[in-house]
């Protein structure tokens, strides 16, 4: 995207450059349409109206079963519950940050009016709480079931689609452009893609998993020491303490040692090297000499 944009972006100059060089219409002239009458006013105001009320309904059984501790239906699960809530919702949140994009346009009739303006704000406002009780559902959900490379990647979408629905706020608020809001959404992608990259998520979710699992606090699931072992080396000192918790298992002794020697073979290419992988490998050497000693 970052790539391509800046052609596209050319590209719209070049129309307005054009649309800019034919004659302007006088005030004998007839009106033009803008292609977007059918959002006027009275659509736009009826329809923030709906949807509000609709939102509503949503809002006040977050606030009852997740942020005042309600107890779920006898044939509901936190699974079922997680799983119907946060993607229906995520998609929600992207169409209605599309109508206010088209109907909240620079200049336009509703971006003018008060009461439409104060539509949208408590919509988006609604749409960010929803986004949030998703993430706390999800989070529900973990703390039962433990974590995967998945549900991290859906908690970073999560957080992705409240930052757009808070940038769109404030372009709104702050009466910026279209291509300004791209601009903001862009810079916040790099900056969590950035951030992402300079995470140890294999690390984070080993030690996350043994931490609650049923072997190590007593409750939640059992650890699944084959998905461990998936993440690869950057698990081995996680997995150091799963193989104390577990009964002796001669099969998973000697996946581990597969990944020891995986992790060896990528210190000795300096292509493979990296600051995690050279962090890793002086806690297997002390652990070495201790075991040695």
């Amino acid at each position: 995207m970052a790539l391509v944009r800046p052609f596209i972006h050319i590209r719209w100059r070049n129309h307005i450059e054009v649309m800019d060089e034919r004659p302007r219409s006088t005030a004998n002239d007839p009106p033009r349409s803008t292609g977007l009458s059918f959002f006027g006013p009275g659509t736009i105001s009826r329809s923030l109206i709906l949807f509000n009320l609709l939102f509503s309904i949503q809002t006040i059984l977050d606030l009852i079963y997740l942020w005042g501790n309600g107890t779920l239906p006898a044939d509901v699960t936190y699974a079922s519950y997680a799983h119907r809530g946060a993607y229906p919702l995520i998609i929600t949140a992207l169409l209605a940050a599309s109508f206010v994009l088209v109907t909240m346009r620079p200049g336009g009739p509703a971006e003018r009016s008060r009461v439409m303006r104060s539509l949208v704000y408590l919509w988006i406002g609604q749409n960010v709480l929803l986004v949030i009780s998703a993430m706390l559902r999800l989070d529900l959900y973990v703390q039962i079931y433990l974590l995967t490379y998945w549900r991290i990647a859906t908690f970073v979408w999560m957080l992705l689609v409240v930052l757009g629905l808070v940038l769109i706020l404030v372009r709104i608020v702050q009466r910026r452009s279209n291509e300004w809001l791209i601009h903001a959404n862009l810079v916040t992608l790099a900056i969590v893609l950035y951030t992402c990259s300079l995470t140890n998520f294999a690390a984070i979710i080993a030690d996350y998993n043994i931490g609650h699992s049923r072997e190590a606090s007593g409750s939640g699931v059992n650890l699944d020491m084959d998905y461990l072992i998936r993440l690869g080396p950057q698990a081995l000192p996680a997995i150091d303490r799963g193989l104390q918790l577990h009964s002796f298992d001669p099969n998973l002794v000697y996946r581990r040692n597969c990944l020891v020697q995986e992790q060896r073979e990528q210190m000795t290419s300096w292509r493979s090297w990296g600051f995690r992988s050279w962090r890793l490998q002086r806690f297997l050497d002390r652990q070495q000499g201790a075991a040695a000693g």
